[in-house]
């Protein structure tokens, strides 16, 4: 019994410490809010209004897991998310009962089943599209489903090294982002896609010019099949890009060929490309300094602009043009940016595409410039839709992020993401392990591509690009549905390839712009 008093007598005194101390504090936290005058409720409500922060921080946390639909949540929703964690772990991705998704939204895709389908053994498969046919290195690309320009540096090392084994197991290509080539990118064999950026890192001089002595560095490696000018992308167009000086150390200083200390900004367009002659003139170099295809990147904001472009390649002749033009929309990711960037500037994809996809067919040029669709496409349906509005190849950098392991925590831009995949912070990089999450990353892919075939074959094609846009219906407004050609015809071709407009008044004054201004 005495020994029982004398603990109960310990724990008494430790709890009433416990409650001295917790009154010292709520004292201490009463005053400093009363004193500040930085915050109103605070100062109104001392200690008690300090939980207003903390539950606005814990709210995106309580939303993803309890209390929004699987349809429900931005950027990505829970339903595509748990695709593509499926797909990563080569789980089948069929479901029961019916479809959770809600088909009477406007803007939802609706692609229309052949009704005598080609057989079983006629699957749909996807067949190698060659870029740059006047390069002296042309590239067959094997693969309509690729991963999009996510920086070292940006991203980690493990994730990069995850990245470049798991697009080699998928046959697929990698794109460095505008972060330089990094020994991680070429570690797996996979085909590279590299970037170049308004800041020219990992091909610049001293002075921070391109220089064409580290762009024949570049070429050198057989690994690296084409060469991207970035203009702008979706997430911050006409912006430049921003990696903070904490998520820069030695070697990161080193590809890039930047200083440690200090951020590393690239400016928000290339300063010697005033305009479409610039960039051509441009490409033009480095592809004859790297004998490689050339291509770029933009987001736009209206297809005015780029009827410029396309008189200057006609002008100049169909060797001058770029071998790829990547669309990037509006509703593109980064990890970080301001948030009216984000939000309010650049058409969306689903505009932008059909914009520049009917501008080249109308400039003649659809066997000459191949189309990359990027922005916000991560399931198959995604990728089906791009391919019958005229893309020839997709592109996904957040999808292959979710492959990884991402859970769309939204610390991109803090160095604290908890799955390793946008730190550098070495304790949390010990999650991503490597040699596991090379297989997600290659069976998401696996899984797409398959997927679209699938989409394919029910539509009646025998290639996922045969897929046109009279193959998929849109939902209106009223919850009625058309088809996409009928809102946007597409521009025939004769048997020479240049256009034929049919009577459509639209193509016919589109066309007159590429010879009056």
């Amino acid at each position: 019994m005495g020994w029982a008093y004398y603990a109960l007598q310990v724990m008494a005194g430790a709890f009433a410490l416990f409650l001295g101390a917790l009154f010292l504090v709520v004292l201490l936290l009463f005053a400093i809010d009363r004193a500040q005058t930085g915050d109103a409720i605070r100062r109104n409500y001392p200690v008690i209004g300090r939980f207003r922060g903390l539950f606005t921080t814990l709210g995106e946390f309580f939303r993803q897991y309890f209390f929004a639909m699987d349809r429900e949540e931005m950027p990505f929703n829970r339903a595509q998310r748990n695709w593509v964690y499926n797909a990563a772990e080569a789980k089948g991705n069929t479901v029961a009962f019916g479809s959770t998704r809600n088909l009477n939204i406007p803007g939802t895709p609706i692609f229309m089943n052949a009704v005598f389908p080609p057989l079983d053994d006629q699957y749909a498969s996807t067949e190698p599209m060659v870029v740059g046919p006047y390069c002296r290195e042309p590239y067959m690309a094997p693969s309509i489903f690729n991963i999009s320009g996510m920086s070292y540096g940006a991203i980690s090392k493990p994730a990069v090294r995850a990245l470049s084994r798991g697009a080699r197991r998928a046959g697929i290509w990698l794109n460095t982002g505008e972060g330089g080539l990094a020994p991680y990118h070429r570690e797996g064999g996979c085909d590279i896609v590299f970037q170049i950026g308004t800041a020219k890192f990992g091909v610049r001089d001293a002075a921070g010019n391109l220089s064409d002595d580290k762009l024949r560095e570049v070429a050198r490696h057989p690994e690296v099949k084409m060469f991207e000018i970035k203009l702008s992308q979706g997430a911050k167009p006409g912006k430049g890009g921003i990696l903070p000086a904490a998520k820069i150390d030695e070697e990161v200083a080193r590809i890039r060929g930047v200083p440690m200390g200090l951020d590393a900004i690239s400016p928000n367009r290339h300063r010697e490309v005033d305009d479409f002659a610039d960039l051509l003139d441009l490409i033009a170099r480095i592809r004859e300094v790297t004998g490689k295809p050339v291509g770029i990147k933009s987001c736009i904001g209206s297809a005015d602009p780029w009827f410029d472009l396309f008189r200057e390649i006609r002008k100049r002749g169909e060797e001058s043009a770029p071998d790829f033009i990547a669309i990037d929309g509006g509703e593109g990711g980064t990890g970080a940016a301001p948030m009216p960037l984000i939000d309010l500037v650049g058409l969306p994809l689903r505009e932008a595409l059909i914009r520049m996809v009917d501008l080249r067919d109308l400039a003649g040029l659809r066997d000459r410039i191949r189309i990359i669709a990027s922005g916000k496409l991560v399931a198959p349906g995604d990728v089906a839709w791009a391919i019958c509005l005229g893309a020839d190849f997709v592109t996904s950098a957040r999808g292959f992020m979710f492959s990884l392991g991402c859970i769309q925590a939204l610390k991109c831009n803090r160095n604290t993401c908890p799955t390793g995949i946008t730190t550098h912070q070495p304790q949390l990089q010990k999650g991503l392990v490597v040699e596991e999450k090379e297989k997600r990353v290659a069976a998401y892919a696996k899984s797409v591509i398959g997927e679209v075939e699938t989409i394919a074959h029910s539509v009646g094609v025998a290639e996922p690009r045969e897929m046109r846009r009279r193959h998929v219906r849109v939902v209106l407004d009223d919850g009625s549905s058309v088809q996409v050609n009928e809102l946007h015809p597409s521009v025939k071709l004769d048997s020479q390839g240049r256009a034929m407009t049919g009577g459509n008044a639209q193509f016919e004054a589109a066309l007159k712009r590429f010879v009056e201004p």
